[in-house]
């Protein structure tokens, strides 16, 4: 069949009502893709670039650097996600001795200088080393080393490498049924049994002078934390992919523009000559061009013979900035990002406005929460537990591993967007039975056990000092009296009563 009439019976189809508008080919169409291919198959050749490209943008683009803290502040926050252990005696009491001791050492083994093999990074800095290489590279790789090789007391600790060990371009079939691709191991489930790692990062430079050699190393040390898009997907792709390429262009066109600014506050004007042996003016290039550079307030001379084309720039244009505002919400749309958190931009945003948006990026950052803790802090936290007791400096059983790896793990919370009204909102639901004080302490980052302590301790110090607290904060979360300071901020906005 010829193309032409691949492009009637399309039309044709179109006709009859038997085809999607979407699914037609045609002069406004053909150049859109109809071909269908694995996960796996897209990766191959797009992966090695797009990750190369994406580091390009975090190292040289602002907004990709801006996107990138973005991840590491709202995913994990300024100390981390939180651990607290939950174990149980068998009548439903809580086992705080348990509790306390293992959380006390998870926290002794997260000081910087034990938690990594490189010894650099502390618990909360391994959280944000994670999180933040997905969201550059779309995957990173955790091999969890255990035994005198951890080199600690507790006989675990983390060793983080970079997704180029994981040659893209090894991909075969193995006599036992099982096939790598990618580089990782699947069994016949699509499970990866192991993952196959270049002993030299392909970046080093002298990698070229010797051959490829790989090690195996089995799945239960690795950890592969990536976004799965796609059934079957066998690596990560970087989270800024589909912005990438309009990040790219509107650098280009900013710096342009700034180029062209400073051209245009710069020109000044040229002397003429007939004597060419007095021109000290510029240079030239390899090719034999005349160059000059041009700064405020200079004038250059030319060389005889040589005239000026006029050349007058107005930059930066009178739709810069629209222009700018407009590229930048669709690549915030692209990352799934609040446009004024990215810009850093409030001009023109109203209260509702950047409530509403800041509401529906929190829920984006919880979900990425809730994504590290399955892929990295539960199984992190699994695997440091089974060294702790068996490594001789708790008294507490192995036998009892399941009754102890009961962690809740505690995200980083935000403050309210509006405080006077979420406060009387909590209260209210609380009040009626449809929230509990832990939910409300857990929205915020915190631990309502944490904050009962110190209450506890606040009161306690009170007593020591004759101070009677009970009459102290009656009133303030409704506004005073009667409410009468308990004003709505979207009201004054709009002019409402």
């Amino acid at each position: 069949m010829g193309i032409m009439d691949f492009f009637k019976k399309a039309r044709r189809q179109q006709r009859l009502g038997r085809s999607y508008a979407a699914s037609i080919v045609d002069r406004l169409t053909k150049d859109w893709t109809t071909t269908n291919r694995t996960a796996g198959a897209e990766l191959k050749l797009a992966l090695k670039p797009l990750r190369a490209r994406s580091r390009e943008l975090s190292r040289n683009n602002d907004y990709a650097r801006r996107f990138l803290k973005m991840v590491g502040s709202n995913v994990v926050g300024p100390t981390g996600i939180k651990l607290q252990v939950r174990a149980r005696e068998p009548d439903g009491r809580l086992d705080k001795f348990a509790n306390r001791h293992i959380e006390e050492n998870f926290i002794k083994w997260g000081k910087p200088g034990v938690c990594t093999m490189d010894g650099k990074m502390s618990w909360t800095e391994a959280q944000r080393m994670m999180v933040e290489s997905v969201a550059r590279d779309g995957e990173i790789i955790i091999r969890m080393v255990k035994g005198a090789a951890a080199a600690n007391e507790f006989g675990f600790a983390l060793q983080f490498l970079e997704a180029d060990h994981l040659d893209e371009s090894l991909n075969q079939s193995l006599p036992n049924g099982r096939r790598i691709e990618m580089s990782v191991e699947f069994d016949a489930w699509r499970r990866p049994v192991a993952y196959h790692f270049l002993d030299k990062h392909p970046g080093e430079d002298f990698y070229s002078l010797g051959g490829r050699t790989y090690t195996r190393v089995p799945a239960e040390q690795i950890l592969h934390p990536f976004i799965i898009e796609r059934p079957d997907q066998p690596r990560g792709v970087p989270w800024m992919s589909s912005a990438m390429l309009r990040l790219q262009m509107l650098g280009g066109y900013e710096e342009a523009e700034v180029v062209a600014a400073r051209i245009g506050a710069s020109k000044m004007g040229f002397f003429t000559s007939p004597d060419s042996d007095s021109y000290e003016g510029g240079g030239e290039d390899a090719d034999s061009n005349l160059t000059m550079e041009l700064e405020p307030g200079v004038f250059e001379q030319l060389p005889s013979g040589v005239s000026v084309q006029t050349f007058d720039p107005d930059h930066p244009a009178g739709q810069f900035g629209d222009f700018m505002k407009t590229c930048l919400r669709g690549i915030a749309s692209g990352l799934n990002v609040c446009y004024t958190g990215l810009a850093n931009d409030l001009e023109g945003v109203n209260f509702s406005s950047i409530r509403q948006g800041t509401i529906e990026e929190r829920d984006h950052w919880r979900v990425l929460q809730r994504w590290s803790i399955e892929h990295f802090h539960a199984p992190v936290f699994e695997s440091w537990l089974v060294s702790f007791l068996s490594s001789g400096m708790t008294t507490l059983p192995m036998r009892r591993f399941d009754k102890f790896n009961v962690p809740v793990w505690s995200p980083r919370g935000w403050q309210w967007v509006d405080p006077l009204k979420e406060v009387n909102a909590n209260i209210a639901a609380v009040g009626a039975g449809f929230k509990s004080k832990s939910e409300v302490a857990a929205e915020q980052g915190r631990d309502l056990e944490e904050i009962f302590d110190a209450l506890a301790a606040e009161q306690e110090l009170a007593e020591a000092k004759g101070i009677d607290l009970k009459d102290e904060g009656k009133g303030e979360a409704n506004g005073g009296e009667n409410g009468k300071n308990n004003k709505d901020p979207e009201a004054d906005e709009d002019g409402d009563n």
